[in-house]
């Protein structure tokens, strides 16, 4: 992965070119290639969305499927010798939602155990705040409960980049100038 950060967030918005920047990362590495996918296939569209990823993709990428168990299902591959592309928080965060799970102690387990992982792990996550206030409750919990995963996902991180438009501007390591007032 770049330089020497073993684990990355990805952030950016939908179809802002985030999961094929990160999939080019992990390509670059060398390294074995494990994609943990969030995304459930409750629809056709969903079902072609994956299926275009997965042809994406490739062969050489091998494909484990955790909508819920995803601290488990790193805890099970990551390893010295290969890169975990986890394709995307925020699916992951909504099926736990929808599960009824609790989602702000399930956020806080993955950031805990990031720094730990036996390999290198890229996660992808969409920045959902940027926009209007949601209309209603639960579209508001959802983006409340997204950006407090991206915060804590991005420090737990050695590094993040901002995708926007197929171009990625890197966050962190950066070098953060603090206002004179």
């Amino acid at each position: 992965m770049a330089g020497e950060i073993r684990s990355l967030l990805v952030l950016g918005g939908a179809r802002s070119g985030k999961s094929r920047y990160a999939q080019g990362l992990a390509e670059q590495s060398g390294k074995r290639r494990v994609l943990i996918a969030t995304a459930e296939a409750g629809d056709t569209e969903m079902a072609k969305r994956i299926a275009l990823h997965q042809a994406a993709r490739g062969a050489e990428w091998r494909t484990l499927e955790a909508p819920l168990a995803l601290a488990e299902a790193l805890i099970a591959v990551a390893a010295a010798e290969t890169i975990v592309l986890v394709d995307c928080l925020t699916l992951w965060l909504t099926n736990l939602m929808l599960a009824g799970r609790d989602a702000a102690a399930e956020s806080q387990r993955l950031a805990a155990l990031i720094p730990a992982l036996a390999g290198p792990a890229i996660f992808v996550s969409n920045e959902v705040g940027a926009g209007i206030v949601p209309d209603n409750r639960l579209a508001r919990e959802f983006r409340d409960a997204q950006g407090r995963l991206n915060q804590s996902v991005a420090a737990a991180c050695e590094g993040v980049v901002f995708v926007a438009a197929g171009l990625p501007l890197t966050l962190k390591p950066g070098q953060h100038i603090a206002p004179k007032l």
